[in-house]
């Protein structure tokens, strides 16, 4: 099911697909993605994980909120997800706060995909109402920190707010400031 759309790219809830289990386990299963993702980061070892992701990702979806696949339009090939969800606080209960989050395969890096498909997510929320989301980042991803930029987001500082209390830097966008 389509979530939305933009010029390139098709969003999309996940599928239990061979094709969408078999791309989220070679995504998940890198270090390279993995350490930048949740309060204890850590790969995949089984398809069966990446199976049991996609059942959590799409149990979490509402009418506004969820993690959805990006595919891009020109070659169908998924590269990876954007995300639209509550943040959990210290005790990963959810909050009232809103999180923007994208995760791409590293063959799908460099190429706008993480921004283009972000900028539209956060389009969609704000048009419902929303006035305000965030972007969190661990130290160090300089490339998400340049599509939080690339979005408008204005940092905020590092915050332990979120995620079992891990330090973030955290970036900010209010909807009047789009």
């Amino acid at each position: 099911m389509t979530v939305f759309e933009t010029d390139r790219l098709i969003v999309r809830q996940w599928t239990e697909s061979d094709a969408d289990v078999a791309r989220v386990f070679d995504m998940l299963s890198r270090w390279e993605v993995a350490q930048w993702l949740g309060a204890r980061p850590r790969v995949l070892e089984s398809p069966s994980e990446a199976l049991a992701a996609i059942r959590r990702w799409r149990a979490r979806a509402d009418d506004l909120h969820g993690i959805w696949a990006v595919d891009v339009r020109d070659t169908g090939i998924t590269a990876g997800s954007v995300l639209v969800v509550p943040l959990p606080d210290v005790d990963h209960e959810p909050t009232d706060d809103i999180e923007v989050g994208w995760h791409l395969h590293p063959d799908s890096w460099g190429h706008g995909y993480a921004t283009e498909s972000a900028r539209a997510a956060i389009d969609r929320v704000f048009s419902a109402g929303l006035d305000q989301i965030y972007a969190v980042i661990r130290e160090g991803n300089v490339p998400s920190i340049a599509v939080a930029r690339r979005l408008g987001m204005a940092s905020i500082g590092t915050r332990t707010t979120w995620y079992g209390g891990i330090e973030l830097d955290t970036y900010r966008l209010a909807a009047g400031d789009r």
